[in-house]
């Protein structure tokens, strides 16, 4: 019999210091209401000394272990999603399961851009319905300013650094059960969202230095087109997948990359109402993988949340990658 993952414990983690539109005019030519109005983000938040993506997210990793009443040594498996690891390698995972004191857990890190949660949270889950582990322990984690052109408006006034986590397991503790996951990928669209130096294709030397290799380069109109049409269609086929309607979900929580694309998908759920869209976006900006994850354990610490309600959770990032889960509660959380 298949075992049923769900996740019982969440945590995020972001770091104190705050990156305002105000500060941005400073750095760019830019303005407030040139960034709320085409993007909807108000201030991200920026690493400060002696933070890095192992140790952002080895604190959210806490929170969720200590949430889902369970402790370090008994995770059996850590999966990093990350596309600014601390070192091409070691893996960022392995730094965590020190920090953490996971000593008895395996770890690897993955990528797959700002989808990275929800393609670590497919792993985890497929992990435990295989019976191969009891309790996989999902992070996802991003120092979006060590790759961010502070000289580029396009992307600067975009990303912001970040943390979360969850403990997916086959406990019988209250939680939020996988029901279904899908997703996707679109290679042919691979320099749409790019980091272009660092790589074997282009590694570090002086000219990829000077020509700013190194930085986040992104077609945002075209990003944009291809964001909303893919996240619906994962949202769609997730859904349906096991028989659940549009109106029986109670919060859909997006990818936080842009309002607008946000906005252009509540536009899709017809039956869902704007005050059940999560959204942290004017306050934390894009953290890319990360996002999905810092919003939902957002949610379900300010929000009851009851038995039975569904969780529609959607992104879109760099690859082309997307993608969608449903969760469902069992048990109040809030």
């Amino acid at each position: 019999m298949m075992r049923k993952a769900k996740i019982i414990g969440t945590g995020s983690y972001l770091p104190e210091r705050v990156l305002t539109n105000s500060d941005l005019e400073k750095m760019v030519e830019t303005s407030n209401e040139w960034i709320v109005t085409r993007t909807g983000i108000e201030e991200r938040r920026v690493a400060g000394e002696g933070e890095f993506t192992s140790t952002m997210g080895a604190e959210a990793a806490k929170r969720a272990i200590e949430l889902a009443g369970i402790l370090p040594e008994e995770i059996d498996y850590i999966l990093v999603a990350t596309l600014t690891p601390d070192y091409i390698f070691p893996s960022t995972a392995c730094l965590i399961q020190h920090a953490i004191g996971a000593k008895n857990a395996a770890g690897v890190d993955m990528q797959a851009a700002c989808t990275g949660y929800l393609y670590a949270l497919s792993m985890a889950n497929a992990f435990i319905q295989a019976g191969i582990y009891k309790n996989v322990l999902v992070i996802a984690a991003e120092k979006l300013s060590s790759i961010t052109d502070y000289t580029d408006r396009s992307t600067c006034i975009l990303f912001g650094d970040g943390a979360a986590a969850c403990v997916v397991s086959s406990l019988d503790k209250p939680g939020l059960s996988i029901e279904s996951v899908r997703l996707g990928a679109d290679g042919e669209h691979s320099q749409l969202i790019i980091q272009p130096g660092g790589g074997s294709r282009c590694p570090a030397s002086i000219a990829s230095v000077e020509q700013k290799q190194h930085y986040i380069k992104m077609s945002g109109n075209e990003v944009f087109k291809h964001a909303v049409r893919r996240m619906e269609s994962a949202c769609k086929e997730c859904i349906d997948a096991v028989g659940v309607s549009e109106q029986e979900i109670s919060w859909l929580v997006p990818h936080q990359a842009n309002l607008r694309i946000i906005d252009a998908m509540a536009k899709r759920f017809e039956h869902l109402s704007s005050d059940r869209i999560y959204k942290t976006l004017h306050k934390y900006g894009n953290t890319s993988a990360s996002s999905v994850g810092i919003a939902l354990d957002e949610l379900l610490r300010s929000k009851i949340v009851g038995t039975g309600e569904k969780l529609l959770l959607t992104a879109f990032g760099g690859g082309l990658t997307w993608g969608a889960a449903l969760l469902k509660s069992e048990g109040v959380t809030g």
